[in-house]
């Protein structure tokens, strides 16, 4: 039997919003869709976006923390210019950030959101075990520079460490969620773990 052709390739209708509003890509509408559910972002925060490209959650990001707040993206692609005042990039591997990185993205931020993705093959638990080391990295990274009570949020493909990862989520934040936005394609496995609220180091 013949396999159905997605329509993957074809622009749908968030895609359509996401050039009508401006932004890079459609997964905009995800961080909207949890940001207008848990409120993960607010004004005159520090918020760190890991494998920010193309852009659009480090523009959005941008706009709800405000002039008084700051934007910092990390991702191994550049992703060119034209943002607001309050955001800054870092061209870098995640899984490899050197010590000049690390120390000038610094500490004390209020969010740390993930949307990172892997190079994906087809083959789904392949594709959900590179999800969960990056994911793993993420959450490394948020416990380094999270300030106490801080949140975070990750996208992760479902697989056998899926678990693993929402326990360890759930032992490091003082609420844990679990969220498939709307905008998420159908067929995807993708859904958001957010963790609320650090806990400060000891209190486990």
């Amino acid at each position: 039997m013949k396999k159905r052709k997605t329509d993957r390739g074809r622009p749908d209708h968030y895609a359509k919003k996401a050039k009508k509003d401006n932004y890079p890509a459609r997964s905009i509408y995800k961080l909207e869709e949890i940001q207008k559910k848990f409120k993960v972002i607010r004004p005159k925060d520090r918020v760190l976006d890991l494998g920010c490209a193309p852009g659009s959650w480090l523009k959005y990001a941008a706009g709800i923390a405000g002039p008084g707040g700051s934007v910092v993206g990390l991702d191994i692609k550049d992703i060119g210019s034209g943002y607001p005042d309050n955001v800054s990039f870092y061209q870098c591997d995640i899984l490899e950030m050197d010590a000049a990185v690390r120390e000038a993205i610094g500490g004390g931020y209020n969010v740390v959101l993930s949307d990172m993705a892997p190079s994906t093959t087809g083959i789904r638990s392949v594709d959900a075990a590179r999800s969960f080391v990056l994911c793993e990295a993420a959450l490394e990274i948020a416990g380094e520079v999270l300030a106490p009570g801080g949140h975070f949020v990750a996208k992760i493909f479902q697989g056998d460490d899926f678990e693993a990862f929402v326990a360890a989520v759930k032992q490091q934040y003082k609420t844990r969620k679990i969220f498939k936005p709307q905008s998420c394609r159908k067929d995807s496995k993708e859904i958001y773990v957010i963790g609320m609220g650090k806990k400060q180091k000891g209190n486990g």
